[in-house]
């Protein structure tokens, strides 16, 4: 595997404020299927099976209610009611996503002042980086967060080997009764960051921003109760532990509190590019929904489509699929909105904060 380079989509856990070490896994009362809608699917998937369900919904209401569609369009033409409100919930609603690309744009542009800060944070921050890792902290999003899960993994096993060695000469076992405790917390510790971190890392190698697969690679670890073990070790253990120890130590807090912010960040983007992505989509969907609202309301009638098929009439058909064409927007509206819903709420806090019940 290659690291740090430049270049660029059931077991329940302790659950922590970023609360994500279980979204691949799936937590209890969680399934699957429900994971993989709300965060792994593609939205342009979703949305056409949205689309598509509309479609089968719409085909099964109007084929099951009497009197029949064509007898309701002589009478008082639903159709034009319908597909006239639907062209003004169109154009309503393409306005809106325009003014939320302009509101997400927005958070891009500001006085050189501004510019400058964010600038000399972001330099500050790859500063820090850079001296734990012993090298320049990379550009690729991907990368630059496995530098920091590399570096923790790093850390907790050099200081696992430190304390196993200083238990298999014998040093310090008079003076410190806890040595065997101290051996306990700190393998179970560097056990999981190690096992943890690599499996992210596996994930994250060859992953490019703009797909999704950074961003969820990196939601499978819990940095924040890390950080909380890491803690309660310094105040159980602090005493047995010597100078290089205690150097280690806070090290891998660091790398650790480092990750935190680093993955922040890498959403934040996400968010953005998603959000752009959305806007473009809904408005290269709003032109055909358009045109086939329009038609729908301009030519359609009880003699435009006759006849039947399985006992379904093709004006019903005809009614069904161009409602769903219609609402194809909002369906992609929904697609990703439920995805940034879900991370953002399993991403509220940061840090060691605990915002569900975990077992």
């Amino acid at each position: 595997m290659t690291r740090g380079t430049d270049g660029a989509d059931d077991a329940p856990d302790d659950s922590t404020g970023d609360d994500t070490a279980d979204t691949m896994r799936g937590r209890a009362g969680e399934s699957r299927v429900k994971l993989w809608l709300l965060l792994r699917a593609d939205r342009l998937v979703v949305a056409g099976v949205l689309t598509a369900l509309v479609f089968v919904a719409s085909v099964a209401v109007a084929a099951g209610v009497s009197p029949s569609l064509a007898e309701k369009v002589g009478a008082k033409d639903p159709i034009e009611t319908l597909f006239s409100a639907m062209i003004t919930a169109i154009v309503t609603g393409a306005t809106l996503v325009v003014t939320i690309g302009q509101l997400v744009l927005t958070q891009e542009n500001g006085p050189l002042g501004d510019q400058r800060e964010r600038m000399d944070g972001t330099l500050a921050v790859r500063d820090s980086v850079a001296d734990l890792t012993g090298s320049p902290a990379p550009t690729d999003p991907a990368a630059f967060l496995d530098a920091l899960l590399g570096a923790a993994s790093e850390r907790a096993d050099a200081l696992r080997e430190s304390v196993r060695d200083r238990g298999a000469d014998g040093s310090g076992e008079a003076d410190r009764p806890d040595e065997s405790a101290l051996g306990e917390d700190v393998d179970e510790l560097a056990s999981t960051v190690v096992g943890e971190t690599e499996a992210v890392r596996e994930r994250l190698d060859g992953a490019r921003f703009g797909s999704f697969d950074v961003v969820f690679a990196a939601l499978d670890f819990a940095y924040g109760r890390e950080i909380g073990r890491v803690e309660r070790l310094d105040d159980d253990h602090g005493e047995a532990l010597t100078a290089d120890e205690h150097d280690l130590l806070g090290e891998l807090k660091e790398s650790l509190s480092l990750f935190g912010p680093a993955r922040e960040h890498v959403k934040t983007l996400y968010f953005q590019w998603a959000l752009i992505d959305l806007s473009r989509l809904i408005l290269y969907a709003a032109v055909p929904a358009l045109v086939v609202a329009g038609a729908m309301v301009a030519v359609v009638d009880t003699g435009t489509f006759t006849g039947s098929t399985l006992g379904v009439d093709h004006l019903t058909l005809v009614v069904a699929g161009a409602f769903a064409v219609t609402l194809l927007p909002f369906s992609l509206f929904v697609s990703y909105v439920l995805r940034v819903l879900t991370l953002a709420k399993r991403t509220l806090a940061i840090g060691p904060l605990v915002l569900r019940d975990s077992e």
